[in-house]
């Protein structure tokens, strides 16, 4: 037997090479492929999204809107157009969860520094008391990148209606209190056709890894 695997070694050797290379190969072909779910109302914990919304089950795409970042500049859709983007609710006076999300936001940031395609976009939902200039103190107190990441304010009834309309990722407050919000830990990740393609705890950095993960996917598989 020792003299037959001796005289064949070069063909048993080519064989075993030949079968893992196959078997290789269609572990590849066979195993799935990464994908990334598109979300919609109906997908969506209701507490999280308008009643008005709730029973649409496709097409749902983020909606319009126009607000006023930390240097005082009007942002619309039309600034995050063919963008792949983080959205979050915040307030910077929140001493709970917001300096985490923060903080983690920061990560994501430089994670995506030199990549344009990648954009942040954080909504106060305190616009009473987060002005254009406590914005620019919260953001400068922060590292925040102006060309990267826009934190916004404006009319608290359009910040309500995108929240919980587009974004759906912010609870009801006070019913007493007409379009209070109860910010979540939700960052909430949009492809370059505004449609939704996650939800994460922006408080945890396993979260914010998958997170990143994603949006990398997103960068090499956002075409259709």
């Amino acid at each position: 037997m020792l003299q037959l695997i001796k005289k064949y070694r070069i063909f048993i050797g080519t064989f075993i090479i030949f079968s893992i290379i196959t078997i290789s190969l269609f572990y590849h072909v066979l195993k799935p492929g990464k994908t990334l779910p598109i979300y919609n109302p109906a997908d969506v914990n209701p507490e999280l999204v308008d009643s008005t919304v709730q029973y649409v089950s496709k097409y749902h795409t983020i909606g319009n809107f126009s607000f006023i970042n930390q240097n005082g500049k009007t942002i619309t859709q039309k600034d995050y157009e063919g963008k792949i983007y983080v959205a979050d609710f915040f307030f910077t006076t929140c001493g709970s969860i917001c300096p985490k999300m923060t903080s983690n936001m920061v990560d994501i940031q430089k994670a995506f520094l030199h990549n344009p395609k990648v954009m942040l976009l954080s909504h106060t939902v305190t616009p009473e008391i987060d002005s254009v200039p406590v914005l620019k103190k919260y953001a400068l107190a922060k590292g925040v990148v102006d060309s990267k990441w826009n934190l916004v304010t404006g009319d608290k009834k359009d910040i309500y209606t995108l929240a919980r309309k587009s974004y759906l990722a912010v609870k009801l407050g006070k019913p007493s209190e007409l379009f209070d919000m109860v910010h979540t830990e939700n960052f909430v990740l949009v492809d370059s056709h505004k449609r939704v393609r996650g939800f994460y705890d922006g408080t945890k950095k396993e979260e914010i890894k998958r997170l990143i993960d994603d949006i990398n996917w997103l960068c090499e598989n956002d075409k259709n």
